[in-house]
């Protein structure tokens, strides 16, 4: 059962990475969820970079995330990286949600993420 759920998510992850891509301009805003916790990158594909990183372990978030449940912490996280975006110059991103379905977390950390101003 565990397999034929990694796979379908792989295929789904294909499926969608053949379709956007990153750009200097407009990267690529790429969410990765784990039993624990939740990850958000945002990637240049053209130059092959990642440019910056938020998750539930990164300092400024980890406290009020340990203390919040699961989505609440997506919450945190989707806004903590629309900020970081706003530091680093980037208004527009375009959302991965990884092979992931649009529900729970990562509805989540996109609408906060939405919400504190970051556009895709």
């Amino acid at each position: 059962m565990a397999y034929d759920k990694i796979e379908s998510r792989q295929k789904r992850k294909l499926r969608i990475r053949k379709k956007i891509t990153g750009t200097a301009e407009r990267p690529r805003l790429s969410v990765f969820r784990s039993a624990k916790h939740i990850y958000a990158q945002l990637v240049d594909d053209a130059g092959g970079k990642t440019l910056l990183q938020v998750s539930t372990l990164t300092k400024d978030v980890k406290a009020p995330a340990a203390e919040a449940s699961k989505t609440d912490a997506a919450k945190v996280v989707g806004k903590a990286v629309a900020e970081a975006c706003k530091a680093k110059g980037y208004a527009k991103v375009v959302f991965d949600r990884n092979g992931f379905l649009y529900h729970g977390r990562i509805k989540a950390l996109a609408e906060a993420a939405r919400q504190a101003g970051l556009e895709f």
